[in-house]
């Protein structure tokens, strides 16, 4: 899977939604959130060596956590996880089965910040 692939479309289809990030950060800010996306890319990957959803959701609100006490927003985090979401689905090709397992866990890691249940085992 072309991570830095989809980290970079992730990145820029942030920047989209909300061009006032870059006046904001500027082109550091934006390499933040590349970088952002890259932990959150390698947190799917452990989930799913160890096939474990729980890693991803416990780093899920884990971070949530971190991030709240800086002034940002669940909604954010849970805006990013979308965003991976959708690429991942557009982007399923060779490794369909590992794309599956990813989308899952961010669909459980997004239940788990809007304090919705968790459907079902993942």
């Amino acid at each position: 899977m072309n991570f830095d692939g989809i980290v970079n479309k992730v990145t820029e289809m942030i920047y989209e939604r909300e061009p006032s990030l870059l006046e904001r950060f500027g082109e550091k800010g934006k390499e933040k959130c590349r970088e952002d996306n890259h932990h959150h890319m390698k947190h799917l990957q452990s989930a799913f060596e160890l096939n474990q959803a729980a890693f991803f959701t416990d780093y899920a609100f884990w971070l949530n956590g971190i991030l709240t006490k800086h002034g940002m927003k669940t909604q954010h985090l849970i805006d990013n996880f979308e965003l991976i979401h959708t690429v991942l689905r557009e982007e399923k090709g060779e490794d369909e089965q590992q794309a599956e397992a990813f989308t899952l866990y961010l669909s459980a890691a997004i239940a788990v910040l809007k304090g919705e249940p968790v459907k079902g085992e993942v």
